[in-house]
């Protein structure tokens, strides 16, 4: 049987190459892709990501070649992103502490969660969450996706992250304890030094956010503590790490390098690269 993967996409917009490399690997390895949105409404790439004349501004050049921008809008185009999972109809919402009838609220989300969630995470065999500017919307702070990813790591089961996506495995905590799944893992993600003085954008919003919200740098370094290490590589063209059973990315560049080593993942048993 060919492996399942689960790519979870912001409907705020991904980050062409962060969705190409990653899908092209699976592809190429025989592996079976689906896609989940968090309401179930189609992604759709976000256009300087399918602009090879786009300039980036922290790195001040192109990060987008001719050859990627045809790929991503491909794939962009294609009908495979086309009626993606919902994790809203999926996975429940936990109830407010104020509600009504709270105890019962909360037996009866308990039961639907364990259940969406053991289904989900028998059916696929790793999870992906692609970067760009729309995760910081609709997927880091988002509980269903957390719980998803908290009953991956439950189950031994790799998670990729790229880019702003890294941010949902340092929100995603188990409510009771409040503990990081990263403490004392070493990831990459998007540093300061990349990170837009003006201009972070989103699909579906006329709003210039200017500046990301947080700098996703400095979470990733208290989220995985003292015995952990966020690993920024700065000056080096790609960045990707591998402490099992997370594999992250930093940026476009390392879309590609993180499928292939999410194929050496599951097909190989890769549990450390990178640092």
């Amino acid at each position: 049987m060919p492996k399942q993967i689960l790519v979870v996409l912001s409907e705020y917009g991904y980050w062409g190459e962060e969705l190409v490399g990653p899908v092209e690997a699976f592809d190429a390895a025989g592996y079976r892709v689906t896609f989940a949105t968090p309401t179930g409404e189609r992604a759709h790439a976000l256009p300087p990501s399918l602009d090879a004349e786009y300039i980036d501004p922290p790195l001040g050049r192109s990060v987008t070649t001719r050859d990627m921008a045809r790929r991503a809008r491909e794939l962009d185009e294609s009908s495979r992103l086309d009626n993606p999972l919902s994790l809203a109809d999926l996975i429940p919402e936990r109830p407010y502490y104020s509600a009504l009838n709270h105890l019962r609220e909360l037996e009866d989300y308990h039961a639907r969660r364990d259940a969406a969630v053991l289904d989900l995470v028998t059916g696929f065999d790793g999870l992906v969450i692609v970067g760009g500017s729309g995760p910081i919307v609709d997927l880091a702070n988002n509980e269903r996706l957390h719980e998803l990813v908290l009953a991956f790591v439950s189950a031994d089961k790799p998670i990729l992250a790229e880019c702003y996506g890294v941010a949902v495995l340092a929100f995603a905590r188990d409510v009771e304890s409040r503990a990081s799944l990263l403490w004392g893992k070493h990831v990459t993600g998007h540093p300061k030094e990349y990170d837009y003085k003006d201009g972070t954008g989103f699909l579906g919003v006329d709003f210039n956010m200017g500046p990301p919200p947080y700098p996703l740098e400095y979470i990733l370094r208290d989220a995985t503590g003292p015995d952990g290490g966020f690993h920024g590589n700065v000056g080096k063209e790609t960045s990707v790490i591998v402490d099992y059973p997370f594999v992250t990315a930093r940026s476009t560049p390392d879309s590609a390098p993180s499928g292939a080593l999410m194929v050496e993942v599951l097909d190989n048993g890769l549990r450390r690269h990178g640092w």
